[in-house]
């Protein structure tokens, strides 16, 4: 059976390009983005994980968080105590930036 041939990608910017460039990031700018799953019972983990996390690492930290959706999550407070990079709780359209820890809680 033959593979189909993938369609040619256009010389387009790609849209994480143009999202950093509105951030004032750089568009040379790459950098890792590390994601993370956790449920609630993860804070000590996470806490353990994140306070060896070298500030100016050069890496993004995405923490998807599993919690009732009736109950405030405090989970970016709590991170903050224990890391030296920001802890950010994701927005809508949050930009990602190195040196940073994002929380997305679902």
């Amino acid at each position: 059976m033959k593979k189909k041939a993938s369609p040619a990608r256009s010389p387009k910017t790609p849209a994480k390009e143009i999202h950093l460039k509105a951030a004032g990031v750089p568009a040379s700018a790459t950098f890792p983005i590390v994601g993370i799953g956790a449920s609630a019972g993860g804070l000590e983990a996470l806490d353990q994980f994140l306070g060896r996390v070298p500030t100016g690492s050069g890496m993004a930290f995405v923490i998807v968080q599993h919690l009732d959706p009736t109950r405030k999550g405090i989970m970016s407070e709590l991170l903050q105590r224990v890391t030296g990079m920001k802890v950010i709780q994701v927005k809508d359209r949050t930009t990602v930036r190195p040196d940073c820890v994002y929380v997305v809680s679902e």
